[in-house]
């Protein structure tokens, strides 16, 4: 009797949680597909925009830039507090597909627009001079312009920071709406799932920019912003469903969506006072430089440090259709090892599933090398996230260590850039070899990948009041962003400086940028070890169980 007059909502739904947890996944997905739509093309980008190292990389951290030096994440934050999850989604999803059509005009031939006469659109004239001289900014070195850079470039930059702002914006939205479906269940494992999902848009985007890139033969960059700009769209559309689900919950349980506090500055004090959130903010700022940056420089990395040898434009492997049969395969090695760790009583299917992911993986990796392009190769990264990010979450979810797999992350995370720094070149020259040294490294260090987040993410509950969470999550987004935006910008000086001007795309000595990363994955370790010994000191519960 008990039980029926128990007042049921959608959380209380399994299907209805993980529904909307879909929602938000995919939505991140998409975003994730546009972050890195140019890294694949890097090449291109010189080749057909005059993009150097310097120019690209400035342009990619830009993402950030307002973010940090305008603290729009902050104020993301707060919006997020006081608005409420529903309306910060939709509102990330709408500034994301703005900043997404601005980028996509940037790398257009409309802007460009070269008439018979040689002369370039007004727009463009005025970016191209223009843009070269920010105060304040360019006296303390973090403008995100330069005098030089391309006008595409510029442009291009100009929309990407609107993009960061929602993009970033989204994030933070994530993961306090996981909080409020999951909170009490199975929220490391929701998290970490969320997180393989989205990061399945690494993969996508490796696959398909280049893909759209060159159709038909005729290169044209602009394809393949287009291709995310579409997928902007379907972000939002996402949103909004999730919109309606959500007020729906919110009506079944009587929580208001707004906050009736007013948010308070001394907020903001709480959570600086914290010395776990300093530890675990710096932890995310270290580790998630050593990699989003690294991604955005990759495919050109391993472009020059591997023997490449691309298939005939004539034959299926250098056809069109070889990259949607690769893209099939990749969905079957990801859905069949994501649905594998939810199988728990019909170990038959289970193990059926598991063997059918790795078959699928080992093929996936077969046309990567046959198919000969550094794009392919590189979109397996996410695969073994996909695998093995829900297994991490529901284990910190049941047992805890959550500490400790920050740790093994770091580490992994240090041995991977090494490799690829002072292993990888030494088989320059041998094709088959490269590539299975590139592969494993790089199915490696999605793994360690997929270690923080379903590591760290759910810990930051832990460390703060629930009424700020969505102000303590920004805090820590924006500590993160400070190096989003400067360590891209870093590996193009880097690569400038160590060599030769005129060097080709493909020819570039990738040594100690990817050392400078390194050094990133040391610190982290050394801050992970801390984090242990403080929360075994403070028992913030960071190695226990989510679920108790």
């Amino acid at each position: 009797m008990k039980a029926m007059t128990q007042k049921t909502t959608l959380r209380d739904s399994a299907a209805m949680r993980w529904l909307a947890l879909l929602l938000l996944a995919l939505g991140m997905f998409c975003s994730y597909i546009f972050m890195d739509i140019l890294s694949p093309i890097k090449d291109l980008m010189q080749t057909e925009r005059g993009w150097d190292s310097l120019a690209f990389g400035t342009m990619q951290g830009s993402e950030v830039f307002l973010n940090v030096f305008v603290f729009f994440l902050i104020f993301a934050g707060i919006i997020l507090d006081k608005m409420g999850v529903r309306f910060t989604a939709v509102l990330s999803g709408a500034v994301m597909l703005a900043g997404g059509l601005v980028k996509y005009y940037a790398v257009s031939e409309a802007f460009v627009g070269v008439d018979a006469l040689g002369n370039h659109t007004a727009l463009y004239s005025w970016f191209e001079n223009n843009l070269n001289y920010i105060p304040g900014f360019d006296e303390i070195g973090v403008a995100p312009f330069y005098r030089g850079m391309p006008a595409s470039a510029k442009l291009a930059a100009l929309g990407f920071m609107i993009f960061g702002c929602g993009c970033e914006m989204a994030g933070i939205t994530v993961s306090r709406g996981i909080v409020k479906w999951f909170k009490g269940r199975e929220t490391a494992l929701a998290m970490g799932s969320e997180m393989a999902l989205a990061r399945l848009g690494v993969a996508t985007c490796m696959i398909f920019s280049p893909y759209f890139a060159k159709l038909g033969g005729h290169i044209d960059v602009s394809r393949s912003v287009a291709f995310g700009v579409v997928l902007l769209c379907i972000a939002l559309m996402m949103f909004i469903v999730y919109f309606f689900m959500d007020r729906k919950l919110d009506s079944q349980t009587g929580e208001a969506e707004e906050k009736d506090d007013p948010f308070k500055v001394k907020d903001i004090g709480k959570i600086l006072g914290s010395l776990g959130f300093w530890l675990v903010a710096l932890l995310c700022v270290l580790y998630y430089s050593a990699i989003f940056p690294f991604q955005k420089y990759a495919v050109n990395m391993l472009q020059c440090n591997l023997t490449l040898n691309p298939a005939s434009p004539d034959s299926f492997w250098g056809g069109d259709s070889v990259t949607i049969v690769q893209y099939a395969i990749m969905l079957a090695v990801a859905v069949a090892a994501f649905s594998s760790n939810f199988i728990k009583s019909n170990k038959a299917l289970k193990y059926s599933l598991m063997a059918l992911a790795v078959v699928a993986l080992v093929v996936y990796c077969y046309m990567g090398y046959m198919r000969g392009t550094a794009e392919t190769i590189f979109a397996v990264f996410p695969l073994l996230a996909v695998a093995i990010t829900p297994i991490l979450g529901s284990y910190v979810d049941h047992k805890g260590k959550a500490a400790s797999m920050l740790l093994l992350g770091s580490i992994l995370l240090v041995l991977c850039h090494l490799t690829f720094a002072f292993v990888l070149p030494s088989f320059k020259g041998n094709a088959v070899g490269g590539v299975v040294v590139a592969y494993v490294t790089i199915l490696v260090l999605g793994a360690s990948f997929s270690l923080v987040p379903a590591a760290l993410w759910p810990s930051v509950p832990k460390l703060v009041d629930e009424k700020i969470i969505g102000s303590a999550y920004a805090l820590i987004f924006w500590i993160q962003n400070i190096g989003l935006w400067l360590f891209p910008l870093l590996i193009g000086k880097v690569l400038d400086s160590t060599n030769p001007a005129g060097t080709a795309a493909t020819e570039l000595n990738y040594t100690w940028a990817l050392v400078m990363l390194a050094c990133l994955g040391v610190a982290a370790m050394l801050i992970a070890v801390y984090l242990k010994a403080v929360d075994r000191r403070k028992h913030y519960g960071l190695e226990e169980p989510n679920i108790k």
